[in-house]
């Protein structure tokens, strides 16, 4: 099987996750257990392509602090060739979540200035033009800021460029190039705001916004709900299976993003890719960690539940 190559330039930082043990009620504390881990979309996506066979590299920015020397220790403990630059003098980027007791996000706060700071200049990096030169694909996510995207996605060419939407907030960053990717994972309410649509407009709909603004490829997650997906040859739509248990929903997203254009660079049309990627994707719902193992045997039993996709008129 093809080992497509790929770089991933984007986030790479601390994940905190705190799971709360009792109800939620805004403004109140709420007991429960704070966990840590290395993650970021375009690394938590990467990672998710390895074990699926894919060879990576990746270029972020960190730190010189305690956090950044674990995210260069999981980059290498993943056998991902690091490309990323290195600043003393400052903090690591982190994310904390917030999580009820069913698993899902209730807040979140994102400290991640150095990524606004340093990399639209690591857009020019020699490096990155050389790295690009050797890869089948680049995966990107929009923790970058407008600049670096545009600059990314002209120095990309001719390999094709995947991203991640992160966000409703960032999504956004990513209009400039929307035309220029050749897919876009995103979920409904990131969809909403690039389509110009409501958030509960139907696939259709939503994939013709996402056209009319440049998209030619996307897929369209929405939790536990039907996942969309749309290309030149149509629109299809997969019912995801219910996870046989339900551990954290972190990183769910990402390791569709991953499983999927691991497929997609080895040939699959999208709705066969798709449905490698939501198996990633319940995989990462019943793990505690963002990025589950996917070794071959667990990933043949989640795959074998996701049904084909119907294709929608």
């Amino acid at each position: 099987m093809k080992s497509p190559k790929i770089l991933a330039v984007g986030g790479a930082h601390v994940d905190r996750r705190g799971r709360m043990t009792a109800p939620f009620v805004p403004g109140a504390s709420i007991p429960g257990a704070m966990s840590e881990e290395v993650g970021g979309g375009a690394f938590n996506a990467l990672r998710g392509a390895v074990r699926r066979g894919a060879v990576g590299s990746l270029m972020s920015v960190r730190g010189g602090d305690a956090a950044g020397e674990a995210v260069a220790a999981e980059i290498a403990a993943n056998g991902i060739a690091d490309l990323s630059a290195v600043f003393l003098d400052r903090a690591t980027p982190s994310y904390t979540a917030l999580l009820d007791r069913d698993g899902d996000v209730v807040a979140a706060l994102a400290d991640m200035g150095l990524y606004e700071l340093a990399f639209p200049k690591q857009m020019r990096r020699a490096k990155l033009r050389e790295a690009i030169g050797t890869v089948d694909a680049v995966l990107c996510d929009a923790n970058l800021p407008e600049t670096a995207l545009w600059r990314l996605a002209e120095v990309a060419q001719p390999a094709p460029l995947f991203a991640i939407a992160i966000s409703p907030a960032k999504a956004v960053r990513l209009t400039p190039v929307l035309d220029k990717l050749s897919c876009l994972f995103m979920n409904r309410r990131e969809a909403a705001v690039l389509a110009g649509t409501e958030v509960d407009a139907d696939a259709r709909e939503l994939a013709r916004g996402l056209r009319a603004v440049g998209l030619r490829r996307g897929v369209v997650t929405a939790g536990g709900s039907a996942v969309f997906a749309y290309d030149a040859q149509g629109l299809s739509i997969i019912a995801p299976p219910a996870p046989r248990r339900v551990v954290d929903v972190t990183g769910a997203g990402d390791a569709l993003a991953g499983a999927t254009t691991v497929a997609l660079l080895r040939g699959l049309p999208l709705d066969a890719a798709l449905r490698q990627g939501i198996a990633a994707a319940v995989l990462a719902i019943e793990s505690a960690s963002a990025v589950p193992e996917l070794d071959q045997t667990a990933f043949d039993a989640a795959l074998a539940l996701v049904p084909h996709a119907s294709e929608m008129a």
